[in-house]
């Protein structure tokens, strides 16, 4: 049973992203929501002691956190966790810059454009 939070502030994003992993994975997963960077956070810190499996986070969220990106402060976060070390980490965003900071952080990232496909997210969970 994989155990995945979807971290978007656009509560259509969120449906969107639970839809597509259920279609991949079926009754065998456990889908947590968070709207917000720091909404995310707290779930994290709350099952460390069964952390998530995969992390899907949209990096443009609240604006408190400037210069970074919601998103971004939310990874970092994630990081900090020697719990979470396994954890597959997707962004899933339209910011141009998506790429440099999935590098940055060494995570993936799926461009909001191509989630259009399921394909997509196999593709990023390496799932068939």
């Amino acid at each position: 049973m994989k155990k995945i939070l979807v971290v978007d502030d656009s509560p259509n994003w969120v449906k969107y992203h639970e839809s597509a992993l259920l279609l991949i994975f079926g009754d065998n997963v456990i889908i947590d929501k968070a709207y917000s960077a720091r909404e995310a956070n707290d779930k994290i810190t709350a099952s460390v002691d069964e952390p998530y499996d995969i992390i899907f986070t949209d990096m443009q969220m609240e604006t408190d956190f400037l210069p970074f990106y919601a998103g971004e402060w939310f990874i970092k976060q994630i990081q900090l966790f020697k719990e979470y070390k396994a954890t597959k980490v997707v962004i899933i965003s339209a910011t141009s810059n998506i790429r440099q900071i999935s590098e940055k952080y060494n995570v993936d990232f799926i461009p909001k454009y191509m989630c259009k496909s399921v394909e997509a997210y196999k593709k990023v969970l390496d799932v068939k």
